[in-house]
């Protein structure tokens, strides 16, 4: 059993089964994913990611502003508290800091002061809310765990999402509460250092996720990617940890429901008993 902790179910790509959203989740079943969180890049995707859940029982739902977009409005904390309630979402996010793009693309993306308040205002919302954060961060290490340890309590946590640096940052944040999620990046040829932090990170806190339609693991690389292939992420890690798929599996999953309290109630029956039985929930 898979969970696949960040996709953007909203985004589909034409290529992917026809565009068909139904037959992406079906296949995903197959392989034995059960549980899709959706995310939200705006509040104003927000109702189309709603409806997507309401039509699938397996898919919770994340409110927040990505980093990179360029907004009408700024939100403020309570525009983003009162989103997330009216939509019973799980989790606030994506949300976070990005600096790669500032140099390279300074009339596309927001400036670092918009991006640093945007972040400080999702955070305080989900710690009013107690609700854990999905980050997003890039080439912005200390600003991001300062704001981590300034505005999140411990004791909700979050998830530093599509994990791209190194162990000391990984470790950093776990110490604070926080979980690792690991892409198909970690299954890239020249993603070694990825792949250690697959190793030497305890298995409790990481999560495995697609970030779907975007990176494509191995060997699917250079198509759209989808839910299902969330499973050969889970196998990367079982190789480079030298343990079976099952416990990868196993424990992600657990640690998602952790996580991410308010999808524990909407586990299917089965899933909740397996967890149980292995006394990981």
């Amino acid at each position: 059993m898979f969970v696949d902790s960040h996709c953007h179910l909203d985004r589909l790509d034409p290529r992917t089964h026809d565009g068909d959203l139904a037959a992406t989740l079906a296949a995903a079943r197959e392989r034995g994913v059960h549980q899709f969180l959706a995310i939200a890049v705006t509040l104003e995707e927000l109702p189309g990611i709603a409806a997507i859940a309401r039509a699938h029982q397996d898919v919770v739902i994340s409110a927040g502003v990505h980093p990179l977009h360029r907004v009408a409005e700024e939100p403020s904390v309570e525009s983003i508290k009162e989103a997330a309630e009216r939509f019973g979402v799980v989790a606030i996010g994506e949300c976070g800091l990005d600096y790669h793009y500032l140099e390279k693309s300074p009339q596309t993306v927001p400036p670092r002061e918009v991006q640093l308040e945007r972040f400080r205002r999702q955070l305080i919302a989900a710690t009013e809310l107690e609700l854990p954060v999905i980050v997003h961060t890039r080439e912005a290490r200390e600003e991001t765990l300062a704001l981590i340890r300034e505005h999140t309590d411990p004791a909700i946590g979050g998830v530093l999402h599509c994990f791209t640096e190194d162990l000391d940052m990984a470790r950093e944040a776990v110490r604070h509460g926080f979980f690792i999620s690991l892409s198909g990046i970690v299954t890239f040829r020249n993603a070694e250092s990825l792949r250690e932090v697959a190793r030497r990170v305890p298995l409790d806190r990481l999560l495995i996720e697609t970030d779907s339609p975007y990176l494509a693991p191995v060997p699917h690389r250079g198509k759209p990617n989808e839910p299902a292939w969330v499973v050969e992420v889970a196998e990367c890690i079982a190789a480079e940890r030298d343990i079976s798929v099952d416990e990868v599996a196993m424990q992600t999953t657990a640690n998602f429901y952790r996580l991410f309290r308010a999808a524990a109630p909407e586990a299917p029956a089965e899933v909740r008993e397996a967890l149980a039985q292995a006394g990981l929930v």
